[in-house]
C-alpha cells in the first residue's frame, strides 16, 4: 500500500473558466481539510461524506483567502485510484492554481508523475493494465470511432476476452502437470481431444484479435496517405486544401518540397495522416534526392497511396514513374487523381482514360487549386480505407504492446497445436501452454514488471 499523498493539475496547463487539483491518498483528507475554511458546518470537513461536495474557501497560513472553491470528497475503495481522492474545482487562474499546489505540497502532499493516478487505480485493482492504457487513449481519441474503441476497452471489453482465455488454459495446464506428478503410473488426467479443441478454439480467437489491430491502430493513430507523384503537379496544393490551411510551400519551381510534410484531418468520423512527399524526378541534387528516397520509404509506410498527375502535361517518364510507384505500393490502395481538370477538354480526358486504361484503382479528377471534385476524392479516401464501424462492446485491439503479446501467444499456442499432433509428452507441453498464458496476462498486467509500468505510465499526461 502507498502512504504517500500526491496532488497535480488533472485539467489542461494554461486559463481557464476553472480548473481542478486532485489529491489521492490516506491523508488526502486531512491535508485538504487543513487550507480549506466551509462555508457551512466549519470544522468538520475530516466527517464530510463519500460522494459529496462542497463549497467553501482556500485559505492560507495567515488565513487570508487564496480562492472560493468547490471540493468533491470520494472516499476509498470508492474512488479512480481506490484510496481517498479529493478534487479541489478552482477558478482557472494560473496563480491561484499554483498558489494551491504550493499550500497542499506545504502540508505534506507529493506532486504526481504522469499517470500516477492511473497506475494507481491500477496497483490498488480498481482496472487492470489494459484498461489503464485505455485512459490514455481516450484522453488522446480524435474521432468518434477511436473514442467508442478506447471506451470499450476501458469498460473491460478486451480483458474479458483474455480472463476467459487465460481461465480455460489454466484448467488444462493443471491437469497435464497434475499427470507429471504419477508419470510412473501412465495416467492422463487431461483429455487430450478436448485439449486439441480447445487450442483451436483460443488460436482462432488469438487470430481474429490480432488481425483487429490493423484497423485498431489505424483508427488510433489515423490512416497514412502518402501523396506523391511527380514535381509541379499539386501535392501540395492538394494537401493544403485537405487540411483547409497553407501548410506547404507552394511554387512553380519544381523540387520545392524536399522533405515529407504530415498533417492529421478527420472525414466522416475517420482519421487520415496526409504526407506530402518531395517530387519524384531523376535528379543530381543530393538534398533533392534524400527527399526523393524519403518519398519511396513513405510509400512502402502508407495505406492508401494518392497518385496525382497533371492532366496538362503529361511526362514522357510516365512508364519509368509507374515502375518506380507501383513497385513500393504493392498490396496498398493507389487512387490515381488527375489534377488540373479545369484546364483540358473532354476529349483530352478520354485519351488519359485510354492511356491508363490498365489501372485497375480508382481515378478521381480534380482542380485542386479551384477546389473543384475534392469531395469526391475525400469519399474515394473513406471507401478506400475500409474501416468498419466500432460499435459497443467490440473488442479491437490498437496497442501495439498488446499486438506483440498476442503474436507472442499466437506462436506458443500453435506449438500447443503442434505438440498435441506429435504427442510430446507432458512437460514440453505444459511449458507451451504456460507461456501462450505468460504473454496474455502480459497484456492485463496479471504478469508484469516495474520497467513496463514507468514505460506505460510515464507516457501519461500529468494529473492522470
Amino acid at each position: 500500500m502507498n502512504t504517500t499523498t500526491i496532488t497535480a493539475i488533472s485539467t489542461a496547463p494554461g486559463i481557464g473558466g476553472i480548473a481542478v487539483i486532485r489529491v489521492s491518498g490516506q491523508d488526502a483528507i486531512e491535508h485538504c481539510n487543513a487550507v480549506f475554511r466551509p462555508k457551512k458546518k466549519p470544522l468538520q470537513f475530516l466527517q464530510q461524506e463519500a460522494n459529496t461536495v462542497v463549497y467553501g474557501n482556500i485559505v492560507d497560513a495567515q488565513n487570508e483567502i487564496v480562492d472560493e472553491v468547490l471540493l468533491t470528497v470520494f472516499r476509498a475503495p470508492h474512488s479512480f485510484t481506490g484510496e481517498d481522492v479529493v478534487e479541489i474545482s478552482c477558478h482557472g487562474s494560473v496563480y491561484i492554481q499554483q498558489r494551491i499546489l504550493q499550500l497542499l505540497i506545504g502540508q505534506g502532499c507529493i506532486l504526481a508523475k504522469p499517470g500516477e493516478f492511473t497506475q494507481r487505480a491500477f496497483l490498488n485493482g480498481k482496472m487492470d493494465l489494459s484498461q489503464a492504457e485505455a485512459v490514455a487513449d481516450l484522453i488522446a481519441s480524435t474521432s468518434a470511432a477511436s473514442h467508442r474503441m478506447a471506451l470499450n476497452q476501458m469498460r473491460g471489453g478486451f480483458s474479458n476476452e483474455l480472463i476467459k482465455l487465460r481461465s480455460q488454459l489454466l484448467d488444462f495446464v493443471s491437469l497435464v502437470e497434475l499427470e507429471l506428478d504419477f508419470s510412473e503410473e501412465d495416467v492422463e488426467f487431461a483429455d487430450r481431444n478436448q485439449l486439441k479443441l480447445l487450442a483451436a478454439q483460443i488460436e482462432h480467437l488469438i487470430s481474429v484479435l490480432s488481425e483487429s489491430f490493423r484497423v485498431g491502430n489505424a483508427l488510433k493513430n489515423g490512416i497514412p496517405v502518402a501523396l506523391v507523384g511527380e514535381t509541379n503537379v499539386g501535392k501540395s496544393t492538394l494537401l493544403n486544401v485537405l487540411l483547409n490551411e497553407d501548410k506547404a510551400i507552394v511554387s512553380d519551381i519544381h523540387g520545392t518540397t524536399r522533405d515529407v510534410i504530415e498533417d492529421s484531418i478527420n472525414i466522416d468520423g475517420i482519421t487520415f495522416r496526409f504526407i506530402d512527399t518531395a517530387g519524384i524526378r531523376d535528379t543530381k541534387d543530393k538534398i533533392e534526392s534524400m527527399g526523393i528516397e524519403r518519398t519511396y520509404q513513405k510509400i512502402e509506410q502508407a495505406a492508401i497511396v494518392l497518385w496525382i498527375l497533371d492532366c496538362t502535361q503529361l511526362s514522357e517518364h510516365i512508364e519509368w514513374l509507374t515502375d518506380k510507384i507501383e513497385q513500393r505500393a504493392e498490396g496498398k490502395k493507389i487512387i490515381l487523381v488527375f489534377n488540373k481538370i479545369d484546364k483540358i477538354v473532354e476529349e483530352e480526358r478520354e485519351v488519359l482514360n485510354q492511356l491508363f486504361e490498365q489501372f485497375e484503382g480508382e481515378r478521381i479528377y480534380i482542380s485542386a487549386k479551384n477546389r473543384l471534385n475534392t469531395d469526391e476524392l475525400e469519399k474515394a479516401l473513406v471507401k478506400a480505407a475500409q474501416l468498419p464501424d466500432v460499435q459497443p462492446g467490440d473488442v479491437v485491439v490498437n496497442n501495439i504492446r498488446h499486438y506483440e503479446a498476442l503474436q507472442n501467444a499466437l506462436k506458443a499456442i500453435q506449438r500447443v497445436m503442434a505438440g498435441l499432433e506429435t504427442g510430446i509428452s507432458g512437460d514440453f507441453l505444459s511449458q507451451d501452454i504456460r507461456e501462450c498464458m505468460h504473454f496474455l496476462g502480459e497484456i492485463t498486467g496479471q504478469i508484469s514488471n516495474n520497467e513496463i509500468l514507468e514505460n506505460i505510465f510515464g507516457k501519461f499526461c500529468i494529473g492522470k
